[in-house]
C-alpha cells in the first residue's frame, strides 16, 4: 500500500512539474531569431477576422491595431495585426510548406517580455477548407485568472504560437501531424492563427488538446488586444525541397542524431560545403566534405542546430539535436 501511494505521489509531482522548452537564451530553448538563415520564405497573403477586445463585453468593440498587410513578409518589417479575443488570421504562401527535417515554419508575435505571452492556436490546411490544429498543451495554473499584464511562462506551454518574445519565432514541426486525416503534410497551403481567449470563464475559455483551460493575460481591452501577429517564416518550402532532391548532385546520410558524443558521421556522394548554425542563425563552423564518410567534430552544448550543405547544384538542410 505504501509503495502504491509513493508511486502515485511521485507521478503527480512529475506531471505537475512537466516542462517544455524555456525562454529565449536559456539552454534548450527552441526560439528562432527573425534573421536566421533557416528561413527561406514568408507569408504572401493574409486574411483577418477580428475578435472583440473583450469577448465578455461586445460593447468593447473589435481589436483594430494594424492591418492584414502587416503579417505579410519578414518579421520586424511591417508591424503587427492584432486579432482580439478569438480572432483569426489565415495566411497563404507562394509555395506550399512541406515536411522536412526538424522545424518547418515559425510564428512570430510581438511580446515585449519573456513572460508576457499572448498565445494562439496554429491550424494547417492543404486546401484552405479543412484545417487541422497542432495539439497544444498548457500547464499554466488555472486557479487564478492571469491579469491584463500578468505573467505566463514558456516552460508551461507547447505547440502554441506566442511562446517567445518579439523577434523570435515559435517553431512547428509538421511531422507531429503525420497521422492527421484531411491534410497533406508534404503540401501545406494555408496556416490559420487563432487567438487563445485566455479567459477562465467557462463560457469563453479556450482549451488545449487535453481539455484544460488555457490561462493567459485577460482581459486586454485595447485596440491591440489579443494575439499580435507579426509574421510566419517558412523553413521548408515544397518547391525548394523538390529542387534540392533533384538538383543537388549528392546523396547525404548522417548520424547519430540526436548526437550524444562529439563526432557526427556524414556520408555524401559528391563534394559540398557543410556549415553548422545555431538555432538563432549564427554560423559556428564550416567543413569542406568529399565523397564517402566524413567525420565532423561538433563540441557544442545541448541544443538544436542546423547543418546546411551546399554546392553548385543546390542546398540541403538538416536539423541536428545535441544532448550532453
Amino acid at each position: 500500500m505504501r509503495i502504491h501511494v509513493l508511486f502515485f505521489f511521485i507521478s503527480v509531482i512529475k506531471i505537475t512539474n512537466a516542462q517544455f522548452a524555456p525562454a529565449v537564451g536559456k539552454p534548450g530553448s527552441t526560439a528562432l531569431k527573425h534573421d536566421s538563415t533557416c528561413f527561406v520564405a514568408w507569408a504572401t497573403g493574409c486574411n483577418v477576422v477580428r475578435g472583440y477586445r473583450d469577448v465578455s463585453r461586445p460593447d468593447s468593440g473589435y481589436a483594430d491595431a494594424g492591418t492584414a498587410q502587416a503579417a505579410i513578409g519578414p518579421a520586424l518589417q511591417n508591424g503587427i495585426v492584432s486579432l482580439g479575443d478569438g480572432g483569426t488570421a489565415t495566411l497563404t504562401f507562394s509555395n506550399p510548406i512541406t515536411n522536412g527535417p526538424g522545424w518547418d515554419f515559425a510564428v512570430f508575435e510581438n511580446s515585449f517580455l519573456d513572460t508576457f505571452l499572448e498565445m494562439a492556436f496554429v491550424e494547417l490546411s492543404s486546401d484552405g477548407k479543412r484545417f487541422v490544429r497542432f495539439p497544444a498543451i498548457s500547464l499554466t495554473d488555472t486557479t487564478l485568472q492571469t491579469g491584463t499584464f500578468g505573467y505566463t511562462f514558456p516552460e508551461k506551454i507547447n505547440n502554441l504560437a506566442g511562446k517567445y518574445r518579439v523577434g523570435f519565432g515559435t517553431p512547428f514541426d509538421l511531422e507531429e501531424l503525420t497521422d492527421s486525416s484531411g491534410i497533406d503534410i508534404a503540401s501545406i497551403t494555408h496556416i490559420r492563427i487563432k487567438d487563445v481567449t485566455g479567459s477562465l470563464l467557462p463560457a469563453f475559455a479556450s482549451r488545449d488538446s487535453k481539455g484544460n483551460k488555457i490561462n493567459d493575460p485577460w482581459p486586454t481591452r485595447f485596440s491591440s488586444g489579443g494575439f499580435d501577429l507579426d509574421a510566419v517564416g517558412v523553413i521548408h518550402e515544397k518547391l525548394s525541397i523538390q529542387k534540392n532532391k533533384s538538383n543537388l548532385n549528392s546523396s547525404i546520410k548522417l548520424g547519430p542524431n540526436p548526437l550524444y558524443g562529439f563526432f557526427l558521421n556524414v556520408y555524401i556522394t559528391g563534394q559540398a560545403l557543410a556549415s553548422l548554425y545555431d538555432i538563432a542563425g549564427s554560423k559556428i563552423v564550416s567543413w569542406n566534405i568529399q565523397t564517402g564518410v566524413n567525420t565532423l567534430k561538433i563540441d557544442q552544448p545541448t541544443g538544436m542546430y542546423f547543418l546546411f550543405f551546399s554546392n553548385n547544384h543546390g542546398t540541403s538542410s538538416h536539423h541536428i539535436e545535441i544532448i550532453r
